[in-house]
């Protein structure tokens, strides 16, 4: 049974996502102060939890007695599984939309487009916002940055850090006027902190870490994304085997797969694109071909409409196909500044 479906307040479920309690069993062997110190609660709270969980426990147990595999869940379960977990907001409300409220965890999302559409502006970008604390909607997790073209820059992540601290006084500010309030605790360089960052060099170093990655979460518990930036680079460089590099990018993709569900954690690819002849022109598509698009759960394609960036949702079983502006300012991802000419002059 999911922790989701506690009868404990949503805070409080919000909490135990959030530090990768996700089931039942993950809570059995703790104590009230292992779990305290975790979600950094009273130990108090942290005993009234264990209770619940353990006589929700009881009330789920299977009967061993009628076959050897259990574990399955009902659809209505895995409906209500996905509906309770909170999603990364990309701080674009446009893109949120189509997005369903934002990246969502327990899936691996592909993002393409050509260069310097926004594509390491956006990864910095979740890589702060994973962290923006329960009480204010967010998952108060932390992010895992591979990057493999040397695109990361420290400077430009501190600057949106310190734009989502603001974003969160303000909201604070809202919160009191309606009698209601959040301490904003978090600070720029306790996210910078957050951020545990890769460089990797060769193809070699990108499958290792990905096969270390779950030793590395399962002692991180609290990263909440993984970001790839970029998944294509050394794979097109060093390559001349095609079916060896299919079936390593096919095993890749697999174990990101695994740790996102493992981990209930959002695994966010990025990848570049390249030419391809259709119907007797060359048009532009993401790179790796067409096996690799099948590897992931949602696939979004980044491209400019005249001057304006956009984003459209190319694949996905749960999200219509839609397109959204956005803007990349010095704050970070916002929405596209002509929608709000166009809402001003509505």
């Amino acid at each position: 049974m999911e922790v989701g479906r506690l009868p404990i307040s949503a805070s409080q479920r919000g909490k135990l996502i959030s530090a990768g309690y996700t089931t039942l069993a993950s809570l059995s062997s703790l104590s009230p102060s292992d779990l305290a110190r975790d979600l950094k609660i009273p130990e108090s709270e942290a005993l009234e939890i264990l209770k619940v969980a353990s006589h929700d426990c009881r009330l789920d147990q299977p009967d061993k007695s009628n076959g050897i595999f259990t574990g399955a869940q009902t659809a209505w379960e895995m409906l209500h599984e996905e509906q309770s977990f909170p999603r990364i907001t990309t701080s674009c409300a446009d893109l949120d939309n189509i997005l369903g409220g934002g990246i969502n965890c327990k899936e691996v999302t592909e993002i393409g487009g050509v260069p310097g559409i926004g594509k390491t502006q956006l990864g910095i970008q979740l890589a702060v916002n994973v962290q923006i604390p329960v009480d204010f909607g967010g998952l108060g997790g932390k992010a895992v940055y591979i990057d493999t073209e040397g695109s990361f820059m420290v400077e430009r992540a501190l600057q949106i850090a310190e734009a989502s601290v603001l974003d969160m006084s303000h909201y604070n500010e809202l919160l009191r006027k309606e009698l209601r309030t959040c301490q904003v605790e978090i600070q720029p360089t306790d996210i910078l902190k957050n951020i545990f960052y890769f460089r990797i060099c060769s193809y070699t170093e990108q499958i290792a870490l990905i096969n270390h990655l779950d030793k590395f979460i399962l002692e991180h518990k609290d990263v909440k994304i993984v970001i790839i930036d970029s998944v294509t680079f050394h794979f097109r460089q060093d390559f001349e085997d095609l079916a060896l590099r299919t079936r390593l990018l096919g095993g890749m993709a697999l174990k990101l797969m695994n740790l996102a569900n493992k981990y209930n954690l959002a695994v966010v690819i990025f990848n570049q694109v390249t030419t391809k002849h259709k119907e007797g022109s060359f048009q532009l598509s993401l790179a790796l071909g067409d096996s690799w698009s099948h590897c992931c759960t949602n696939r979004v394609i980044l491209y400019w409409n005249g001057d304006e960036r956009n984003a459209h949702i190319d694949k996905s079983p749960s999200l219509k196909s839609a397109s959204a502006p956005f803007s990349v300012t010095r704050k970070g991802i916002r929405n596209s500044a002509s929608n709000h000419k166009r809402i001003k002059l509505m």
